[in-house]
């Protein structure tokens, strides 16, 4: 018997493994709303497109399974596009399903009209440079087709977001459901060895350790690329074995536990600099490890950082090798693999382990050059945000999932295990995703969670916090207030000579704005406050929306060259 294609495309996600899809019915979608209400799919309702599609990607990160949302044509289409451009950049596999007015009207300027004809907006045209693949399916012989390439996609190990729009005409025709067992809805699995893209040869390995038992003070830089990977057990072992101290990228936190004594921290342009000057001053092999080396990691491509040093670079993605700096031995291969190989390697040929450098020492001199040069990261002004994160650490040092649209307190301050998860507004660095992206995240595996975020990217965002309230998600919001767009204001006094514009707003009360929603509420102006809230306040399972207030006039001491 055959079945409508509403129902089949509910059917395909089924089959892709996909159980949660965020977004916000409309009438030109609603056929497969209505195969949804039958399904095992759990569809959540949005405030606003963009929080679905920021959902979504939150969903992505946490679980690393396929994420999806849905919505009408038109507007609702077009409001997912930051959300969707996010998931682009970070390479993420989402499925946008959104629907289209009748193929019989195209042209004729019907409501919310997105075909591209007679002068309506070309919603292909919007998103081809953001999707890995985009398809009006305006009839069902080619449905099959379409939604392999779909699949290959969002399966494949360099995934992308996909959309699939769908006229309302062509959602309520009828297609053989057998079509289904044509389409390609499983990860194929690949046989490694040394001639493909997941393994390297045994010379490159013989390459790697030679380089790393020549060296005196290797570092190991490890990003994104190893969390993928799975890959932090290995970092650690290669850590311990050999005393080598370890920094990570902003996405790469929780790559290697910053507790360790081996910890350098983060490595980065907005960091307090340990890392920079261990490269820079000490090491001689920097051993990149799924990093990119883009403009914060690389203290805006500063020449200086990997000069006159060996620097060994593995990656899976392939363009990424020698994409900023030009390494001496470039791997081509899954990064924990290549590093269970080198640990073999080692184990049967041992190498002596490095000196180990006092990392405490050599911290608290970088902190006391920095203070007598006027150069510390954190100068007055910050000592609530410090107390606050201090207790954090204290308080969950391992088993917290936390999203940061704020991103410099938590770099410096906030010290990630391998059993915490960190996920900063990386993609295009758009505010307002921390929220959305948490709550999308809750709705994979509820745990802790912390979202972190400024006044203005909150007020972008904040209605999403009634989706946490209305399918109970657990959720803490740290609230940075100071009354402006910080980052902005900062670069006004820095580079505009205090010609201050667009950069200063009152905020509302959020003690009430948090009572509407109907979630706890905790100000923060007191260390008293902060041993409080962590004492008296259920940060685990409830909604809470901590605030913290900031000087305005205080800026993290760092410059963006901007």
């Amino acid at each position: 018997m055959k079945i409508q294609v509403s129902e089949l495309i509910v059917k395909y996600m089924e089959r892709l493994g996909i159980k949660t899809i965020f977004g916000m019915p409309g009438a030109h979608i609603l056929p497969v709303y209505d195969s949804l209400y039958d399904s095992s799919i759990q569809s959540v309702l949005a405030k606003h497109e963009q929080g679905a599609a920021f959902m979504a990607c939150g969903y992505n990160r946490a679980s690393g399974n396929i994420a999806a949302c849905i919505t009408t044509a038109g507007p609702g289409a077009t409001n997912l596009i930051t959300g969707i451009a996010n998931a682009y950049v970070d390479r993420q596999p989402v499925l946008i399903i959104t629907g289209e007015t009748p193929t019989y009207i195209f042209g004729k300027g019907g409501l919310q009209e997105s075909s591209g004809e007679g002068g309506s907006i070309n919603q292909s045209a919007l998103f081809d440079s953001i999707t890995q693949y985009c398809r009006v399916i305006e009839r069902t012989d080619y449905l099959e087709n379409v939604l392999n390439q779909a699949s290959k996609i969002l399966l494949s190990d360099n995934p992308g977001p996909v959309l699939l729009s769908l006229p309302f005409n062509v959602q309520k025709e009828k297609v053989d459901p057998d079509i289904l067992d044509n389409i390609l809805t499983e990860k194929k699995s690949v046989q490694t060895n040394d001639h493909n893209r997941f393994s390297c040869s045994n010379v490159s390995i013989e390459q790697f350790t030679e380089l790393l038992r020549n060296s005196k003070q290797p570092v190991i830089v490890s990003g994104y690329g190893s969390i993928k990977s799975g890959a932090q057990e290995s970092i650690t072992q290669l850590s311990r074995e050999l005393n080598i101290p370890v920094t990570s990228s902003l996405k790469g936190k929780g790559s290697f536990s910053e507790h360790s004594a081996l910890s350098l921290g983060s490595l980065g342009v907005t960091s307090s600099g340990y890392a920079y000057n261990y490269i820079v001053n000490i090491s001689d092999l920097i051993i990149v490890l799924g990093a990119s080396f883009n403009e914060r990691t690389s203290y805006l491509w500063n020449d200086k950082l990997l000069a006159g040093k060996k620097v060994i670079q593995v990656d899976i993605n392939e363009s990424q090798l020698d994409k900023v700096y030009r390494a001496d031995l470039t791997i081509h291969a899954d990064i924990k693999q290549t590093l269970g190989r080198v640990l073999q390697q080692l184990k049967q040929q041992p190498a002596v382990k490095k000196p180990l450098l006092d990392l405490v020492t050599f911290k608290n001199s970088i902190e006391e050059k920095a203070e007598s040069d006027g150069n510390l990261i954190f100068p007055s002004g910050f000592s609530l945000v410090k107390t606050f994160f201090e207790k954090m650490n204290d308080s969950f040092p391992e088993g917290i999932t936390v999203f940061d649209d704020n991103i410099i307190f938590a770099q410096n301050l906030l010290q990630v295990s391998t059993s915490n998860r960190f996920y900063p507004n990386s993609g295009i660095s758009s505010l307002g995703h921390a929220i959305p992206a948490a709550i999308g995240a809750q709705f994979s595996a509820q745990g802790t969670m912390f979202a972190i975020i400024g006044d203005g990217g909150f007020q972008m965002c904040c209605m999403e916090i009634m989706t946490a309230v209305n399918y109970n998600i657990p959720l803490n919001i740290i609230l940075f207030n100071n009354s402006s767009m910080g980052l902005i204001r900062k670069n006004q006094v820095q580079t505009y000579n205090n010609r201050f514009i667009d950069c200063d707003f009152s905020n509302p009360d959020y003690k009430k704005m948090a009572d509407a929603f109907t979630i706890n509420h905790t100000l923060i102006n007191s260390e008293q406050d902060i041993e409080s809230l962590f004492s008296n306040t259920d940060l685990s399972t409830g909604i809470n929306l901590i605030e913290i207030i900031i000087d305005k006039n205080a800026f993290p001491n760092y410059s963006s060259r901007r």
